[in-house]
Formats: C-alpha cells, structure tokens, sequence
C-alpha cells in the first residue's frame, strides 16, 4: 500500500487513511456542533443567572443543557476528526472519548426522562405537585442519573479499560469491539427502557389534556359561549398532541440507528464498532434538546437578549423580569 495512504508511514501495523469526505459535509457537521454548544450554552447561562428561572423544572433542564453542552463541546469535535482522518491522539485519550460519549449520552437520556416526570406530575397530579417535587428531590434524582451513567458506562468499558491494547485493530484507529449482549443491554438501558417510560408518562399526560379540554368545551357549553371560545380547547388538543409527537418523534429518529445495527448483526458474536456519521445522529439530539426544551419558552428568548446584548453585565441583572 502507498505509504501516503496510511496513518503512519513508519508502522506496518499502520490503519489506513480515511478517505477525506465532502467538505461539505465536513463543514454541516462542524456547523451542528458550534450550534449544539452555543444553544445549550445559552440555556446554562439564562437558568443560572435570572433568579425567576430558578425552579425544580428547570433544573432539570439545566442538566440536560449541561450534558449537551459537554457533548457539543468534547465529543462533536473528536468524532468530526475520526469522521474526516486519522486518530492521532493516542489510546489513552480514545479510552476517555469512548467513556465520555457513552456517559454523556446516558446522562442526556435519564435527565428527558426525569423531565417526563416531571411534566406527568405536573399535569397529572397538580395539587401534589409541589409537596412531591422540591429543589431537594430534584437535585437528589439529577445526581441519582449522573452517578448511574458513570457506573453504567464504567460496566460497558470494563474489558476496554483492563486491557487497552486489545481492541487496537491498528495504529491511527480508535475502535473497540463489545459483546452483542452488551450492546443489547445498553441499547435496553439508554434507548428501548427511556422510550417506554417516556412514551407511557405522555401518553397519559396527552390523555389528561384531553380530558381536561372537553371538560372546558362542555363548560364554556352549558354556559353557552361564543363560537370562537368553544374551538379553543380543540387548539389546545392539536397543541398538546404536536408537542407530544416533536419529542418522541425526534428521541426515536436519532437513537433508532443502533437498534437497526443491532437487528442486522443478532447473527454474529461480537460487534466492531467503529465511530462513523451514525454518532451524529445520536449527538444530533443534544443540538435540538434546546430548541425542544427550552426554545418555545418566551423566558429563554428574552434572555437571550438580555445576553447578546450584554444587560446581564449590569447590577441586579440577575433580578431581571424575563418571565
């Protein structure tokens, strides 16, 4: 093979150059990423900064913004050099990158579905709500989900972390090989288990809503209220059913793909896996969590203009009205 197709010249055990892809998609991705660090940035600032955004909800959105932003920030990049060369950093940092996306995914997955509960016991059971949800508890399950990531992801890497040099196919390649049970079982805990809780919790919360929506309808009724009042609640329902179908529609779309590996491969033992564009889609979920989350707020766009343009810089900004 010519020596300027491999990673190192110098090494017979030299893994092959990547083919440089399109430059433009090269620069999408890029794009994604400074998108995905630069809209969850904003929600961790806007949360931490106004003291009227300091609820027990949106901690929980902190901490997915958080997560996110770590995912933009330290994984986009690194799959983006996988995705275009050669990996030159060496074993130990492939180790760190290989744990940190598996963590941080997971830490992004448990904190929706903490969410979910969240909204289910708003919606659900509003009089409890605020006995049942506190800053404690809150702040005692967002931990709770951080610390089960790390052991999760700890269990995953455990034969990688033992015996580094096992999984090096070749040198400039940062892969490893896992067990088809253990894919299973992550495939189960991070995508199939999450999917059915949060399916289930809005599902009900949907029905809710609904409920609660011919119950005005019947109201504004007997009451015999204008025509325009009374198509309210069917906007309401349309509503509710759009925001339901944007969530799960888009948590499925990008996490699906390994489901679709796993489904093509139940034949074979074990599973090379390499980083390819099927990371993106997993991380592209971390760009959008902002935008599903966050974005349809009307807090989070006046505190973006309070932070682009630099009011929060002022005394008692933090006191700002942006509710």
């Amino acid at each position: 093979m010519d020596g300027d197709e491999l990673c190192f010249t110098q090494l017979n055990a030299s893994c092959s150059r990547t083919r440089p892809r399109s430059r433009l998609s090269a620069v999408l991705l890029a794009l994604v990423a400074v998108l995905t660090v630069v809209l969850n940035l904003l929600v961790v600032v806007s949360i931490s900064h106004f003291r009227q955004l300091h609820t027990t909800t949106n901690l929980l959105v902190f901490s997915l913004a958080v997560t996110d932003f770590l995912l933009g920030f330290l994984q986009m990049p690194s799959v983006l050099v996988l995705y275009q060369s050669c990996w030159l950093l060496g074993n130990f940092i492939c180790d760190v990158n290989f744990f940190m996306g598996g963590f941080l995914v997971s830490v992004s997955v448990g904190n929706m579905v903490l969410i979910s509960v969240d909204r289910y016991v708003a919606v659900c059971e509003p009089m409890f709500y605020s006995t049942k949800v506190t800053v404690k508890r809150v702040q005692l399950c967002v931990c709770l989900c951080w610390l089960c990531s790390v052991v999760h992801s700890s269990w995953l890497l455990r034969d990688f972390f033992k015996q580094q040099h096992r999984y090096d196919f070749c040198s400039g390649a940062c892969a490893a090989e896992f067990k088809l049970s253990e894919v299973a079982f992550d495939t189960a805990v991070t995508f199939l288990g999450p999917v059915a809780v949060i399916v289930l919790l809005y599902v009900r919360i949907f029905a809710v809503a609904v409920s609660q929506a011919r119950a005005m309808r019947s109201h504004v009724t007997a009451f015999a209220a204008k025509r325009s009042e009374a198509v309210r609640p069917k906007k309401s329902e349309l509503k509710a059913a759009r925001t339901l179908g944007v969530v799960i529609v888009v948590f499925i779309l990008c996490y699906s793909p390994f489901c679709v590996i796993i489904v093509g491969i139940m034949n074979n033992s074990t599973w090379a896996f390499d980083a390819t564009i099927q990371y993106w889609l997993v991380y592209s979920n971390s760009c959008l969590n902002p935008l599903i989350y966050a974005f349809v707020y009307p807090w989070f766009r006046k505190s973006i203009k309070h932070i682009v343009t630099l009011q929060i810089l002022q005394p008692n900004s933090s006191e700002a009205n942006v509710l």
